[in-house]
């Protein structure tokens, strides 16, 4: 596929900018670089050469706005809208895009959940089959990982072409996914975070946010806790997620993707997390230059500082971890009956089933689901999971165990019979800090 100008729309938003530099610097496009306000689409030059580290490429990149978006369309092969996650918005700009694409070009939305069909049908009949969802993860410089949705109406020839132009020339870790809510990555990963924004509301006297984020730490395999990675993301872009997830399926874990009502709070206040200055986190700055993370304590409505957490089970954790000792570290785990060591186990214990049982549903292998937490997340994959804690006990058994209430609505027996190895390392992702 000859891919030689892109056209992305929405550039002034984080994702939109990231994307362009992708295109720019690993497709060597031009890149017709499209926002409703030019002066912001000029200004956001900088930050799109900035975000692939690359500074070559800001001969590639060309501003324009909306009143030149046919124009742009036109002259390009690949079409990339990057709007709000609003199907009105999102529709809107399809009609307009649909009517300028010429017949050998592509086009895609970045969405990260809306129906990509519905979208599609926006475009006209002959080119509905050109429209695909192409869902990348933020910041793609550092994230491979790139959702790959067809439709009904999806040119299968272009599909495959497309699928190896962003394999190959963009770098991306290609997953199929079908056109499902929030696709794969962020169905599995938002039901965990979800879950445990839930139990911070549940343990706010224990603590709550930080407490939750102490209990699961990267020493769980994950990059970074669970309400710390909501706060990266944006409260206002989690509820979007968990909200459309929870209006549009209903699976056994239907309710974990219920809002809690401290988080709306929030949310309705402006808090958002880091990109509004604070949100289930904040950092304050002194006059003297010191810094300090606070956390919102849900019980009083404040905020206050973290509290550095020592839980026995986590402490001999990290330093098994730390000695290289992984199955040492996972029998300290599977062998605590303290309360924040089952709160930990049940966590990655129901990650395994949900990962497996979504990745049937909404992917198209299993292996699907190692890849969109591994390359999406920067999180232990489900299989690698269960490899490891299989070197330390019966993990099928600690399930049915703890979860018979899972084990009755769904077949877990089988899903973990049919779990395969898993090509991905689970030493690279536990770590003895945080």
């Amino acid at each position: 596929m000859d891919i030689r100008t892109v056209t992305v729309v929405g550039v002034t938003g984080i994702m939109g900018a990231n994307v362009a530099g992708i295109f720019a610097s690993f497709g060597d496009a031009k890149v017709y670089c499209v926002g409703r306000d030019i002066e912001k689409v000029k200004r956001a030059i900088p930050r799109i050469v900035k975000s692939v580290r690359a500074d070559v490429i800001a001969h590639n990149l060309i501003p324009a706005d909306f009143n030149n978006l046919e124009q742009c369309v036109a002259d390009s092969d690949f079409v990339f809208e990057s709007s709000k996650e609003d199907i009105r918005v999102k529709s809107e700009i399809a009609t307009r895009i649909g009517k300028a694409l010429k017949n050998s070009a592509i086009s895609a939305t970045g969405s990260s959940g809306l129906s990509i069909t519905e979208i599609a049908e926006c475009y006209p009949e002959n080119m509905r089959g050109h429209f695909f969802g192409v869902h990348m993860f933020n910041p793609p410089y550092m994230l491979q990982l790139c959702e790959l949705a067809s439709t009904k109406y999806s040119d299968e020839e272009m599909y495959a072409k497309l699928k190896e132009y962003l394999r190959i020339k963009l770098h991306r870790i290609v997953v199929e996914v079908r056109d499902s809510p929030a696709f794969l990555g962020n169905r599995i990963g938002f039901q965990f975070i979800n879950e445990a924004l839930q139990y911070a509301e549940k343990y706010k006297d224990n603590g709550g946010i930080d407490y939750i984020d102490a209990v699961i730490g990267p020493f769980t395999g994950r990059s970074m806790p669970p309400l710390a990675t909501s706060d990266f993301v944006g409260l206002d872009v989690h509820k979007a997620i968990v909200d459309n997830i929870y209006a549009n399926t209903y699976d056994y874990a239907h309710e974990t993707f219920v809002f809690p009502d401290f988080a709306q709070k929030l949310v309705e206040e402006g808090k958002l997390g880091r990109k509004s200055g604070g949100g289930l986190y904040r950092l304050v700055e002194y006059d003297n230059g010191r810094r300090r993370q606070n956390v919102y304590d849900i019980s009083t409505g404040l905020y206050r500082d973290v509290i550095p957490y020592i839980f026995p089970f986590s402490d001999k954790m990290k330093r098994q971890i730390e000695a290289g000792d992984y199955h040492k570290a996972f029998e300290e785990l599977v062998d605590n009956c303290s309360q924040e060591a089952e709160i930990c186990l049940s966590f990655l214990l129901k990650y395994i089933v949900y990962s497996l049982y979504t990745a049937e549903k909404v992917g198209y292998a299993m292996e699907a689901a190692d890849d969109v937490m591994a390359a999406g997340f920067n999180w232990c994959p489900p299989l690698a999971m269960y490899q490891a804690m299989s070197y330390v006990a019966d993990v099928p058994v600690l399930i049915k165990k703890r979860f018979p209430e899972i084990c009755q609505q769904i077949d877990v027996e089988r899903y973990l019979a049919e779990a395969r190895s898993s090509k991905y390392d689970f030493r690279v992702y536990f770590k003895s800090g945080g």
